[in-house]
């Protein structure tokens, strides 16, 4: 089987994120709150090749506070596209700026979350609630579209209303480090992020009222704000998003409970998707969107733990940078590598108690240093 690509799509001379030329069906790394930072999006792109990583949700209302970590949550480096920008709120007029500002830090598509059950978020009208006000939703998506399309006529960040200095210094600073190709004034695609429903399954009546605002795509996650994440995904529902979408330009991914690359690639057969988010199932193994994963794993037992040390330090690098109450993040991570040999559990126990990566290193060193044979060196783990 051929190696699937992660690519732009190529415009004379510009590079441009078209989700109808992405090779299909996508497989992309879904955004999840409090995971799918700066060092998670490095490593799964770096060990997986999905054909999209998204940030974690940004709120927009922190364009205009001054909020110094703004930026920070927004860095990403090259080896990461295309990566998207995912946003949330329920003020339209702020999505239209946040837009230009994303665009200015050169990400190749913003979306837009409607799926977030969080309380917090859900009793402002934003992600998930927006469910329920499919009007706001629209005007939302629209002035995202609009907001890129004032870029593209000129926008700066010197037009954003109200946007501190020392911001408006950091995204000039950074955009001038851009590759000259996404310095250009490119077409940037606005996505959605959504849920099949608020209280109950709706798939069919919101996917439609999307569908007006005309999304380049809607990833559609099987379950409802009340499930939360509980249950399982409700793929009937995702297939009845695909066919009301039938006809028009926009895609539609599904999103829930998928675990491997031929569970991914099965889904999108079954029910008729452009493709697949996969979240949860990416968590401690990147390498879920390779066709070739077992065996990778099966040539290769202390791959994962590798990948786990490579992804602390550079976490460490990045995020925590000698602050050790920052590394408590990489934790969760740690533990979903740590999984599926003998003496998992005990390993688990030991990693997720770790504040560096030389902590980190130190733990996993009787492992790496041995002789790669994975079952003895397991073996004489205690069983607590």
């Amino acid at each position: 089987m051929v190696e699937r690509e992660s690519i732009n799509c190529l415009q004379g001379e510009h590079l441009y994120l078209d989700w109808q030329n992405l090779p299909q069906p996508i497989l992309g790394l879904a955004p999840m709150d409090g995971v799918t930072d700066f060092a998670c999006r490095h490593i799964q792109k770096k060990y997986g090749q999905p054909a999209l990583v998204y940030t974690e949700f940004v709120a927009v209302e922190r364009l205009q506070v001054g909020d110094w970590a703004l930026l920070k949550d927004l860095h990403y480096d090259e080896s990461q596209r295309p990566v998207i920008a995912q946003i949330y709120g329920h003020e339209p007029e702020r999505f239209l700026w946040m837009a230009v500002l994303l665009c200015e830090l050169g990400f190749d598509g913003i979306d837009i979350n409607m799926g977030c059950p969080a309380a917090s978020v859900v009793h402002r009208g934003s992600g998930a609630g927006l469910i329920r006000t499919p009007v706001l939703a629209q005007e939302i998506v629209r002035a995202t579209q609009r907001g890129v399309e004032l870029w593209r006529n000129g926008a700066t960040v010197h037009d954003i209303p109200g946007l501190p200095a020392h911001l408006i210094a950091q995204v000039e600073a950074r955009r001038r480090t851009l590759p000259a190709a996404f310095q250009e004034r490119r077409p940037i695609p606005v996505s959605v992020k959504t849920r099949i429903g608020y209280e109950r399954p709706q798939a069919r009546e919101w996917i439609a009222r999307l569908l007006e605002a005309e999304p380049a795509a809607i990833a559609v996650h099987g379950r409802t704000l009340h499930q939360r994440y509980r249950g399982a995904a409700n793929w009937e529902e995702i297939g009845a998003a695909a066919e009301v979408a039938r006809g028009s330009r926009t895609l539609i991914l599904g999103n829930g409970d998928v675990c491997s690359y031929q569970d991914a690639i099965d889904r999108a057969a079954t029910y008729g998707l452009d493709g697949v988010l996969i979240g949860r199932g990416a968590n401690g193994n990147p390498l879920v969107f390779r066709p070739n994963a077992e065996q990778l794993i099966g040539a290769d037992p202390l791959l994962l733990l590798r990948i786990a040390l490579e992804h602390a330090r550079l976490h460490e690098e990045t995020i925590s940078k000698g602050h050790p109450p920052r590394f408590m993040p990489m934790r969760k991570h740690l533990g979903w590598y740590a999984r599926g040999f003998p003496g998992a559990s005990y390993l688990r126990r030991r990693l997720v108690q770790t504040s560096s990566a030389a902590e980190v290193e130190a733990l996993l060193a009787p492992y790496l240093g041995g002789d790669g044979l994975l079952t003895p060196l397991f073996a004489q783990i205690p069983r607590l």
